[in-house]
């Protein structure tokens, strides 16, 4: 970006657009590098903020925000260096699940793309003729989607190893987590199920249906209880070290489903919501008090974020993504792509990246939409109001709007386009991740 600046690439950017700057000195150009939400100049086409005043004033003839309650609406809109439109946008709102994004963010660039959470399985004992003697112990790393398919498949690594029964108990330690399950006992209970089919109820047999065929049925019979260990014990011997999915798969599956459970558990690997929230503040280059969190997942409205604060971390997901080849798109729900989850019965403009967020009285929409005037908008838009269904359908009509506008992009840009073959979430089970340490 300092070469486009020093190029006067940006400056005939502008002026194309209609908008005349100074030039900027040296720190300018500096700020615009490390400023993934700099502001330089208002957009002289009036489509962004005729297009969100009429939204506002609709909210309120159709009583969905009171009218001594419109500022507690928030609006940012930006395409690179121009502001397109602002309604309260450096104000920190309930931000509901658009706290992932700020997760996402901040998990990324700790762990990068390709990190892989490690469930390790011990053992307390030898294995004589087919029976561990001893316990059977899970040391959970951190892995937040730790699955039914995921424990068939090891109850099979552990099969073929010789083992079919424990005769001692099954310990967890660590950070493990089943089916979204984070309390280790329950966790735990779930785990010691998966790897007896003689146990299975409708969930791990349904979830077996559609596993790849021919995939054998897990036989590991464990006699005593399930316990919680702090500690694990130092006399244990390792047998499998379990990956879990490259973080990118988890980071898009976490924001297509807008799973909770997951971003709790990513947002406590890079040290919890106050390392979060810092981080991501500082990533962004916003103020620290436009980001203010209480956990990782959203829950609660004490998760306050500015729209202005969601567009620059959208913005600076962007480039850290762009640093491993990567782009939006193959982080968070697109529309035209992802037909799961949050994007299901919305009505957003093709190719557009999005991040939904739902309290009980609070729909929040943010992300990225190409255009042919204006090229990428970045949105947040944040509503307080107790008609939910209501206010996603304005949401989905404000960008319906803007596009037609601005004009629909000729082509879906390179930036939005999911790497198909990164996006290509394999069943799980299908691949096997289990590394045999010790053969029994």
């Amino acid at each position: 970006m300092l070469e486009l600046l020093g190029s006067g690439l940006v400056s005939l950017w502008l002026e194309m657009a209609g908008v005349q700057i100074k030039p900027s000195d040296a720190l300018d150009a500096l700020a615009w590098q490390s400023s993934p939400g700099l502001v330089l100049a208002p957009d002289p086409n009036p489509a962004g903020t005729s297009t969100v005043t009429e939204y506002l004033k609709g909210l309120i003839t159709s009583k969905l925000v009171a009218q001594n309650l419109i500022e507690s609406q928030g609006i940012w809109m930006q395409s690179g260096p121009m502001l397109m439109a602002n309604h309260q946008g450096t104000t920190p709102l309930p931000a509901a699940s658009l706290t992932k994004i700020a997760t996402s963010l901040v998990a990324l660039k700790t762990w990068g793309p390709d990190h892989q959470f490690q469930t390790l399985v011990s053992a307390t004992g030898p294995t004589v003729n087919g029976v561990l003697q001893g316990d059977l112990v899970i040391t959970g790393g951190g892995d937040p989607m730790f699955v039914w398919e995921e424990a068939i498949a090891l109850g099979n690594t552990l099969n073929k190893m010789g083992i079919e029964q424990v005769k001692g108990n099954l310990i967890i330690t660590g950070n493990f987590a089943m089916n979204f399950q984070r309390h280790p006992l329950l966790a735990g209970q779930m785990l010691k199920q998966a790897l007896n089919n003689k146990t299975w109820t409708r969930p791990a047999n349904y979830i077996y249906s559609i596993m790849p065929k021919g995939t054998p049925k897990p036989q590991v019979v464990i006699a005593g209880n399930i316990k919680f260990e702090a500690q694990p014990n130092p006399q244990q011997t390792l047998l499998v070290r379990h990956h879990s999915l490259p973080l990118q798969k988890l980071i898009k599956e976490m924001n297509v489903f807008s799973n909770n459970e997951m971003a709790e558990m990513l947002a406590e690997s890079v040290g919890g919501s106050t390392v979060v929230q810092s981080t991501a503040a500082n990533l962004a280059r916003v103020p620290n008090s436009e980001i203010q969190l209480i956990n990782g997942s959203g829950l609660g409205p004490e998760n306050r974020i500015s729209p202005r604060a969601v567009c620059a971390m959208l913005m600076a997901l962007q480039q850290e993504a762009a640093a491993h080849q990567l782009n939006l798109a193959d982080l968070f729900p697109t529309s035209g792509f992802d037909r799961r989850g949050t994007l299901h019965a919305r009505h957003i403009p093709v190719a557009t990246a999005i991040k939904t967020g739902t309290l009980r009285d609070v729909s929040a929409l943010a992300g990225v939409m190409p255009t042919r005037d204006r090229g990428l908008v970045w949105f947040a838009i944040l509503n307080r109001g107790s008609n939910i269904s209501a206010l996603r359908a304005g949401q989905d009509k404000l960008l319906q709007h803007l596009v037609q506008l601005l004009q629909v992009a000729p082509s879906v840009p390179y930036v939005l386009t999911p790497h198909s073959a990164i996006n290509s979430l394999p069943k799980l089970g299908a691949v096997d991740r289990n590394e045999v340490l010790v053969k029994s």
